[in-house]
Order: structure tokens, then C-alpha cells, then sequence
């Protein structure tokens, strides 16, 4: 035996010891990686952000300093208890349908989601990972709208509980309606399609301008929208001091179901 046998020995060993073992990451972290991807890319984008938390901050402040619609203002008399809910439901949709339909759609324009589709990530992962950014994003904005519709002297009411329905209820909906958008349409027509979906129902879901402002016929139609039932519920609950909005729940839960159901169905890769 020569003197370097033993230390070949030892390296041999060694190598043996730490031998590598190729394989995906567990699931939970896959996820929680992707959707951190997801939400650092939504808060870096400049147009998203101007759409997510300029426009409904922007919003908020000049409907409630300046008299330019009129707005049932309940018994405290202040246009911000009003408007605080209906911002408050906006900014959902911007975030899980508008931006989330926009930004997917390109996604899948440049082969990206066709890549990660062959990822060791499953495509149900992939989703919800997008929907925990949407969720992280929403929690910011409501933080951030909440803190200045105080300063403007909001006095909300009502059950917490309730609110976290409307809000969860109210992503999902308008979530399954944006992916639906992203997966059918070509990128451009998204672009267009999400962004004046967008500004009809800032102008006709009960956001701003009150829906008894609209014709009779136009009320049953337009309160059936996802973002009129959000605002309304939220108006019920926060302004009024409501219990639990089960019409407005149910009119968001079939918009969920119809929405999700549609994006699982018709949704393409490429």
C-alpha cells in the first residue's frame, strides 16, 4: 500500500457522501417561489401599478374633495363613505381581472407560460401562484386606500368576516373572468378588451356614480355584475353596518364559478 492510497480512499468516500440527487423542489416551495416571481414582476410594472394604485387612489380623493357626482352619502353626510367600498371593490378588479388578464395575456403571447407549462411546476400550480400575487398585491392596496379614505374621514362599520367574503369572493370571480380573457384572446385583443371592460364598469358598477342614477330597466341588469354586487356589498356592510350580503355573495359565487369554470375549460397554452 502506497502512502496516497488512504487519501484516495478518503476521496472516494467523500464523493460518494455527497453524491448529487437531481429531482424538482417540493411542491410548497415551487409555489411560494413562483408566486414571489409573480408578485415582484406586478410591482415593478409601471403601467400596472399606475392602474392598481394610482387610478383608485387618485379616484378616491377627487370624488370625495370635489362635488362632481352627486352620491347618496347615507346619515354621516360625507361622500367618502360612499365611495371608500366602491374604490375598495375597483381596485379588485383592476388587480385580478384587469392586470392579471393583460399581464397573463402577453405571458402567453412571448411562450412563457408554454414554457412553464413544461416546467416540473403543474399548470394548477402555476395558477395559484398567480393568484397569491393577485391576493399580496390586493392586501396592499387595501392598505394603502383604507389609510387615505381614513385621513379623508371615513367611519367604516360592519363585520370584518363579511368584508373577507366579499373581498375572496369578489378576487375569484373577476380572477376566473381575466384568465378566461388572457387564455381565448390574442394579446393585443386583451389589452384592449380588459382595459374598456375596465373603464364600462368604473362608469356602470355602482363604483362612483350610484346605480339608482341609471334607468329601472338598467338597474336589474347592471346590479348583476360582479363589480356591483362587490360595491354594493361592501357598501351594505361598510356604510350601513349590514350583517352578511347573501345576494351580493351569490351573484359574486356564480360569477366565480362561471368564470373559474370557463378558464379551466377553454384556457390555451399557447
Amino acid at each position: 500500500m502506497t502512502a496516497t492510497e488512504p487519501a484516495a480512499t478518503g476521496v472516494a468516500g467523500a464523493t460518494g457522501t455527497f453524491t448529487p440527487r437531481p429531482g424538482a423542489a417540493p411542491l410548497p416551495r415551487m409555489i411560494r417561489t413562483q408566486a414571489a416571481l409573480e408578485t415582484r414582476m406586478l410591482l415593478r410594472n409601471g403601467e400596472q401599478l399606475l392602474l392598481t394604485v394610482v387610478i383608485p387612489t387618485l379616484l378616491l380623493v377627487l370624488f370625495s374633495a370635489v362635488d362632481i357626482v352627486a352620491v347618496p352619502t347615507g346619515g354621516s353626510g360625507k361622500a367618502v363613505d360612499f365611495l371608500a367600498p366602491g374604490i375598495l371593490a375597483l381596485a379588485v378588479m383592476s388587480t385580478a381581472f384587469t392586470g392579471q388578464a393583460i399581464a397573463t395575456g402577453f405571458e402567453r403571447r412571448y411562450g412563457v407560460l408554454k414554457r412553464l407549462a413544461v416546467s416540473p411546476l403543474p399548470r394548477w400550480g402555476l395558477m395559484t401562484a398567480k393568484t397569491c400575487a393577485v391576493l399580496v398585491t390586493e392586501v396592499l392596496q387595501i392598505v394603502l386606500l383604507t389609510a387615505v379614505a381614513l385621513a379623508l374621514g371615513w367611519s367604516p362599520h360592519g363585520n370584518p368576516v363579511s368584508v373577507v367574503l366579499l373581498l375572496l369572493l369578489g378576487t375569484a370571480a373577476f380572477s376566473g373572468l381575466g384568465l378566461l380573457m388572457a387564455g381565448t384572446l390574442k394579446a393585443e385583443a386583451t389589452l384592449a378588451a380588459a382595459n374598456l371592460v375596465f373603464l364600462l364598469l368604473l362608469v356602470g358598477g355602482g363604483v362612483i356614480v350610484p346605480l339608482t342614477k341609471f334607468p329601472e330597466a338598467a338597474q336589474s341588469v347592471l346590479g348583476l355584475l360582479p363589480i356591483s354586487a362587490l360595491s354594493d356589498g361592501l357598501r351594505e356592510v361598510l356604510q350601513h353596518g349590514a350583517g352578511v350580503p347573501w345576494g351580493d355573495l351569490g351573484v359574486l359565487a356564480g360569477w366565480a364559478v362561471l368564470g373559474l369554470g370557463a378558464a379551466a375549460r377553454f384556457f390555451r397554452w399557447e
